[in-house]
């Protein structure tokens, strides 16, 4: 069941003057992003045909990802009225696939899979909470809060059953570690980068991957405090089986800061030398 509904939000309370340009095009990506869930409950009932609790599970992910893309898909029309949503992500469907007819994961196992839906998870919650921190839109931050939690709810939920397997297929904690970070890597692949592209260039303009990923990042990473990549690290060590809040993570997660501050600088100088 729903956590919220989007006719419950606040849509009266929405300031225009309080819009940033930067956050809309962001926004827009989102949405098609997280509209798309449709298609990863596809991929997941495939390869977990024969575990009946976890496909309702995903059935129902899906349906929470897909209101997340029509709250942020509803205000982005808002914040900018020339935008069609729906038209934007028709295309951003014909644009970027995933393979549906696979029965096996690409991760290698089960638990793989989970492991890297826990790291989805693990960004998406950590993204929203700061983009409702970085704006001052009452509207937006409201819709980024209710996001985050349910991100948060999806993250335990994967978690969950990667334990489940986990105790069936044995993956050691640096087999773990090694496929947490192959999948947080691919956040530079071409789902962002062909949602930026699909939601904020012409069809007129070539699409470039390297040009549309900094157009995003950007942006996106712009959000970003000490305190989010806090819990991200936090949740990274718990799924690959490391101790959270130890020193460690305290290291590794200014260390994750300093180099996402690094990165935002790197790829506003490709945004900038490419007019994105």
């Amino acid at each position: 069941m729903k956590h919220w509904h989007i006719d419950q939000l606040d849509w009266g309370s929405f300031e225009p003057s309080r819009v940033d340009p930067d956050i809309i095009a962001v926004v827009k990506a989102a949405a098609v992003v997280e509209r798309n869930g449709v298609d990863y409950a596809v991929y997941l009932n495939h390869v977990f045909s024969d575990d009946a609790d976890f496909r309702a599970a995903a059935d129902n992910w899906a349906i929470e990802e897909v209101q997340h893309g029509d709250a942020l898909g509803r205000w982005a029309m808002l914040a900018d009225p020339s935008w069609d949503y729906p038209a934007a992500f028709e295309r951003y469907r014909s644009t970027f696939h995933i393979d549906l007819d696979t029965t096996t994961s690409v991760r290698g196992s089960r638990t793989g899979e989970l492991i890297a839906r826990c790291m989805v998870e693990t960004g998406t919650s950590s993204f929203y909470s700061a983009l409702a921190d970085a704006t001052d839109e009452p509207l937006l931050r409201q819709i980024c809060k209710l996001i985050a939690a349910d991100e948060y709810r999806h993250f335990k939920l994967f978690y969950d059953h990667m334990r489940r397997y986990l105790d069936r297929e044995k993956l050691s904690g640096w087999a773990r570690a090694r496929i947490a970070l192959g999948r947080i890597t691919e956040s530079e692949d071409d789902e962002l980068a062909s949602a930026y592209y699909t939601t904020n260039e012409p069809e007129s303009v070539p699409y470039d991957r390297k040009r549309c990923i900094a157009g995003y990042m950007s942006r996106a990473l712009m959000s970003y405090r000490q305190k989010h990549i806090d819990r991200v690290t936090g949740m990274v060590f718990k799924t690959i089986g490391f101790k959270p809040h130890s020193r460690l993570h305290a290291w590794a997660a200014r260390g994750v800061y300093a180099l996402i501050r690094q990165r935002q600088r790197s790829f506003a100088k490709i945004a900038a030398s490419t007019g994105t």
